[in-house]
């Protein structure tokens, strides 16, 4: 079964603004390139060849950049109106990502972490795989979604941005769905309606005992939704940490 990515680009960025008054954050440079590259590449790299862009009234700007893709690929590019919250944002994409499973990728995220293996094993794996989710160590994990862990190190549950979290271990960002993923998240819909996250959807794949974190180690992984990180991801861009190119 083939593997999709959906890129959530939506949003005000209003920890951006006013840069953002003008643009969609995801294009703001790390320093020579905009950060929407390298998502993409990340998302490329990994053998993905159908991904849908969704993004605000700035969709346009985005579809001037990245243009219509590859020889071999298929971009959709889908404009959400308002931001009524994640579920809607992520309901939007879902014609062109029916029975198939999905690398669900929201735009801040940078990352040096290859995604290759994973993609492979979803798109070979005959019985659903579950999710996967990206995790790393983080000083103040309260505004992220955060693991609850048993004695024995594994997720038993995930809150989302705890005032006390229960862990230092951060997931946010990127993750790997299977075929499930809309049945878990109508059912999210219905019990939190506007208000779901992200985390009610991959809390259903944890109790189920379906999902596995994939732990960035000593890679990098920089949530570039503030202007101090979006001058940390382009020092690294300036450094040679960060790849645009979409092949490998």
């Amino acid at each position: 079964m083939r593997t999709n990515a959906i890129l959530v680009a939506g949003g005000h960025g209003s920890r951006l603004y006013p840069c953002t008054k003008y643009t969609q954050k995801t294009l703001l440079p790390l320093y020579n390139r905009p950060g929407i590259d390298f998502a993409l590449a990340t998302i490329r790299r990994a053998g993905i060849k159908n991904i849908t862009i969704i993004s605000n009234e700035f969709i346009g700007q985005i579809a001037r950049h990245v243009g219509g893709g590859f020889e071999d690929e298929k971009i959709h590019y889908v404009v959400e109106e308002k931001p009524l919250g994640v579920g809607h944002a992520l309901n939007l994409a879902r014609p062109y990502n029916q029975d198939c499973r999905l690398l669900v990728y929201f735009s801040d995220n940078i990352t040096t972490l290859e995604l290759t293996d994973e993609v492979n094993r979803f798109n070979t794996t005959e019985t659903d795989p579950g999710c996967v989710l990206l995790a790393r160590e983080e000083e103040h994990p309260e505004a992220f979604g955060v693991a609850v862990l048993d004695e024995q190190n594994n997720v038993i549950d995930i809150v989302e941005k705890p005032e006390n979290p229960p862990s230092n271990l951060a997931i946010g960002g990127i993750y790997l769905f299977d075929e499930n993923f809309w049945t878990y998240l109508d059912s999210a819909q219905e019990q939190q309606g506007d208000d779901l996250s992200i985390s009610d959807i991959t809390r259903q794949y944890v109790r189920l005992g379906k999902a596995k974190l994939l732990s960035v180690g000593e890679e990098t992984w920089v949530d570039c939704g503030t202007p101090e990180t979006l001058l940390l991801a382009s020092q690294m861009v300036k450094d040679g940490k960060l790849d645009p190119t979409p092949f490998r």
